[in-house]
């Protein structure tokens, strides 16, 4: 599982699919799971493959989407602009290697311009630049250029450019997109564990769209599937970092999969959060329970679609996410896949039924 999980880590976060261009992404979905169940897509390009028998509907989805942007415009002197597609802190872009995918299915290098110091006077040296006075340098020197030669054009998306890369301590890996390619990864693993042997219910594996600009994808992935219960895969953000109390830390690297009980988009269903700890405590998992002041997951939609669905978010801390370079530990992402197949092997009627049971 190790050697497989590396590889296909590799695979999804060198892939380019920023919010709505999720297109490379669900191709490797497609090619992982093609074996192991029923394909489909609903008319956003959320992408399930369905497998199991009778037995309550329990669905195991991550997004498929980065943070990006978008071509705004194109200067006359062969320059773009560009706007965000997902939350980032500009203090992270300036001189940053970008790729621009154009509708030929060409990929574009580009940086993002910034001055030397030698032309900034000292009070704008600590200014913080916003993206909407940012340009993004390919080579060009026109806007016929750039259209007719790189045929790039005003809305293709753009994706951090840097490799998957092992870090000197063993297990630790840098890349970009571990929010949420370690979701993607892991939804894709435990369904080829799961579809050679057998489980009390039909599993539902999901790669949503669009959670980055809103959780989109899943408002429609959850109609068109259905399910009775959701387990969201996701890449949190550590905070075991420098600036961090390592005492009220509750997403460290090492500390094991991460429980997500609270955060201002959802409430964990309380019986299905307990079954989680439970049955990570049982099976020996590494684990830690979190609370988050912030931030939101594809289950802020799922929890409130169609009559209600119990829901619960179990994640892969990663150091510096929404920026180009982020840390994982495999280990943590390891415990992640193990924690979800334990706890799918007891999400039988009964049990669902127990989270449902109000009166």
């Amino acid at each position: 599982m190790r050697t497989k999980a590396v590889s296909l880590l590799q695979e999804l976060t060198e892939a380019h699919a920023v919010p709505g261009h999720e297109d490379e992404v669900r191709a490797i979905f497609v090619d992982e799971l093609e074996d192991c169940g029923d394909l489909s897509t609903d008319r956003n390009g959320s992408v399930f493959c369905v497998s199991g028998g009778e037995g309550p509907r329990v669905m195991v989805a991550g997004h498929m989407d980065e943070v990006g942007f978008l071509v705004q415009n194109i200067t006359p002197d062969g320059f773009l602009q560009f706007v965000p597609a997902g939350g980032w802190w500009e203090h992270n872009l300036l001189s940053q290697r970008v790729e621009i995918l154009t509708r030929g299915g060409e990929k574009i290098l580009g940086v993002i311009s910034s001055l030397p110091p030698h032309f900034l006077p000292e009070n704008q040296r600590r200014q913080v630049m916003p993206i909407d006075q940012m340009f993004i340098d390919i080579g060009a020197d026109s806007r016929h250029q750039v259209i007719e030669e790189f045929g790039i054009s005003l809305g293709d998306p753009i994706a951090p450019c840097s490799a998957f890369s092992p870090m000197a301590r063993e297990d630790y890996f840098m890349a970009k997109a571990f929010d949420n390619r370690v979701g993607m990864a892991g939804v894709i693993q435990v369904g080829q564990i799961l579809a050679q042997s057998m489980h009390p219910n039909r599993l539902l594996l999901c790669g949503t769209v669009q959670e980055e600009v809103g959780l989109r994808g899943a408002k429609t992935a959850a109609v068109f599937a259905n399910p009775d219960v959701a387990i969201v895969l996701e890449g949190p953000p550590a905070d075991d970092g420098p600036g961090f109390s390592r005492a009220e830390s509750q997403g460290r690297l090492g500390g094991g999969v991460q429980i997500r009980m609270f955060d201002p988009t959802a409430i964990a269903n309380p019986r299905l959060a307990r079954l989680a700890i439970e049955t990570a405590r049982a099976e020996g998992i590494p684990h830690q329970v979190t609370v988050r002041r912030s931030g939101g997951t594809d289950a802020g939609s799922f929890h409130v679609a169609n009559h209600g669905i119990p829901s619960i978010v179990l994640g892969v801390p990663a150091r510096y996410i929404h920026s180009h370079n982020a840390i994982i530990d495999l280990n943590d992402h390891l415990h992640m896949i193990s924690l979800v197949i334990a706890l799918v092997r007891r999400l039988d009627d009964e049990t669902v039924d127990g989270l449902l049971a109000y009166l």
